[in-house]
């Protein structure tokens, strides 16, 4: 298993700032003691032959020279710097490359990316360029994979995601995700499930266990993204589920093991979290990580 990871994923942010950049710091921490036989990589930057595989020319080069509106850094919600650049483009770098190592050797994991809410043309949500849609367009395009099946367990639909892949017959989208939350304008998955304000660990397995079996059964991946929020926890801050972090670690090994059921090599991605500890948001990261390992490692 290869670890992808950057000292640039900690972005310089505002005082008081809503995002809570610790969490990778944090979870590097934790998984240098729980793997100390793993290899750590630094990711490169994507190129732009392929971001442009998902994004527009002109926003990608709004983006890199600093030219986004006023409206555009709003919805956002970071400020431009050369620093989120550079941070947007080793993340999405990371998540094609963790793809290359899955195709390899079963598994490839990014500390960061699931930037699932920017759109070919648009930043929205802290998504800046959309890393799981670049990825799985430069994995068919190279002819690594035939087809991707991208299942997005974060509490909040990947809007971007399906609208960028919307007519990309190789890539399927599976979002789970709280009916209420953010986005309030959700666009269409290839299979969406939405799911009540509160719902807890039981229900939300049982959704996700169907949601997997019809996905598998429809798309047949050769490869699978999976893009892991750690806020539908119950004490994040604005993810309005009840997951346990057993609950949550549950659900990593469900994906895993319907991963292994199909032989389908795995790329992870951590995607959102907002716990009210930091803490608790880096450990269940770290824990989507160990279950990849435990149930995919050879």
């Amino acid at each position: 298993m290869e670890i992808f990871f950057s000292d640039h994923y900690e972005l310089p942010l505002p005082a008081g700032h809503f995002f809570p950049m610790a969490k990778y710091r944090l979870l590097r921490q934790r998984l240098a003691v729980e793997l100390k036989d793993m290899r750590w990589t630094d990711p490169p930057r994507v190129g732009r032959e392929n971001l442009l595989l998902a994004h527009d020319a002109g926003y990608a080069d709004r983006v890199l020279a600093g030219g986004l509106s006023e409206a555009e850094i709003r919805r956002l919600g970071f400020p431009w710097s050369e620093a989120l650049v550079e941070r947007s483009l080793r993340s999405s770098g990371a998540t094609v490359e963790a793809c290359r190592a899955a195709l390899q050797g079963g598994i490839g994991v990014n500390l960061a990316g699931g930037t699932h809410h920017a759109f070919r043309d648009a930043a929205e949500g802290y998504c800046i360029f959309n890393d799981s849609a670049i990825a799985a367009l430069v994995m068919l395009g190279q002819g690594l994979a035939r087809r991707v099946l991208i299942v997005d367990t974060d509490v909040h639909q990947g809007n971007g995601t399906a609208s960028i892949l919307r007519d990309e017959p190789g890539a399927f989208t599976f979002s789970i995700h709280g009916a209420r939350n953010f986005p309030l304008r959700k666009e269409t998955s290839d299979l969406d499930i939405a799911l009540p304000d509160g719902t807890d660990d039981e229900a939300y397995l049982r959704e996700l266990e169907r949601g997997l079996d019809e996905a598998f059964g429809r798309s047949v991946p050769d490869l699978v993204i999976h893009v892991s929020g750690a806020d539908p926890y119950h004490d994040d801050r604005i993810g309005k589920l009840a997951l346990t972090k057993e609950g949550l670690a549950r659900r990593d090994e469900m994906v895993y093991q319907f991963c292994r059921r199909h032989a389908c090599p795995v790329a992870v991605s951590m995607a959102g979290g907002y716990s009210r500890d930091v803490n608790d948001t880096a450990e269940i990261h770290a824990a989507t990580v160990l279950a990849a390992r435990r149930v995919l490692a050879p």
